[in-house]
């Protein structure tokens, strides 16, 4: 990493992300002090990270591992009290996550018996059983069917909610669209932008309106036609760029003018699309 900095808002979801061979799990590995970092330190609520704080840190790594011959119910109580619950806590706190996530009739299965979500989901329910103040999920939802994923998002809101603080590392950009409310790109072990969601979508938004209208939409010295479809409704949909003065009341009063307008939208870029262009723009720099 080269001076990467990052500051985290606490009971916030901050999306890490940053295509294979960024830097993402390396990041990961100095926060949770499984390596040292050649310089600079990591704090967690203000203190600098100890080994003793690391236990206030539930790891979610993407080479997931549990013990195939133990049962579920064993293993999990196990790793509870590797974070320091008693044997009495873990069972207490385990057996309400078993029944949010549909699992208590597999508690005395062994994990070798459970499907591939199912492992996943009682690895999930080791992460967070100590209730820890910062969660560390590095692509959770991988192996996930749609009914599933939806409900560890549910779950990861939740503990959102209730004040916990997740770094979410993803390659799955609508995941990110849902959950996170801050995100960082980095990118060849470097900090490409970082910063609350919606600001950074705001940042990166370049004038280009979806118009849907009747008639033909014809080139003028004031707007860029980028491109143009016709709906299975008979309307046109052109995406236009905006060369105006007064924004997009301005764009839109010209619009009228010219042909029967049934919708009128900004184009906000999605983080896909500015994943791509930083990433595209940085390897051509």
């Amino acid at each position: 990493m080269k001076d990467v900095s990052l500051s985290i808002p606490k009971g916030s979801i901050f999306g890490l992300l940053g295509p294979n061979g960024a830097g993402k799990t390396t990041l990961i590995r100095i926060i949770t002090q499984i390596i040292e970092p050649d310089q600079g330190l990591v704090s967690l609520g203000g203190s600098q990270m100890t080994a003793e704080l690391v236990r206030k840190i539930g790891y979610l790594p993407e080479e997931r591992g549990l013990y195939k011959k133990m049962k579920v119910g064993e293993q999990l109580i196990y790793l509870a009290q590797l974070k320091g619950l008693s044997k009495s806590e873990a069972k207490a706190r385990i057996k309400p996550w078993l029944e949010r996530l549909d699992l208590m009739d597999w508690s005395d299965k062994k994990v070798e018996d459970l499907s591939k979500g199912m492992a996943q989901k009682v690895q999930f329910i080791a992460t967070v059983v100590h209730k820890p103040e910062l969660i560390i999920l590095d692509e959770p939802f991988s192996g996930f069917d749609p009914v599933n994923a939806d409900l560890i998002k549910d779950e990861i809101l939740r503990l959102r909610d209730e004040g916990t603080t997740v770094i979410f590392s993803t390659h799955r950009m609508e995941s990110v669209e849902e959950l996170c409310d801050h995100i960082a790109l980095i990118n060849k072990s470097q900090k490409v932008l970082d910063g609350p969601k919606l600001q950074i979508k705001e940042e990166h938004k370049d004038g280009t309106f979806l118009v849907t209208h009747e008639g033909q939409l014809e080139p003028a010295s004031y707007y860029e036609i980028i491109s143009q479809k016709t709906t299975e409704t008979g309307l046109t949909e052109t995406m236009v760029k905006d060369y105006t003065d007064g924004g997009p009341n301005n764009l839109l009063k010209e619009l009228l003018g010219k042909v029967e307008i049934h919708g009128f939208m900004e184009r906000i870029p999605s983080v896909n699309d500015i994943f791509i262009s930083n990433v595209t723009n940085q390897n051509n720099g």
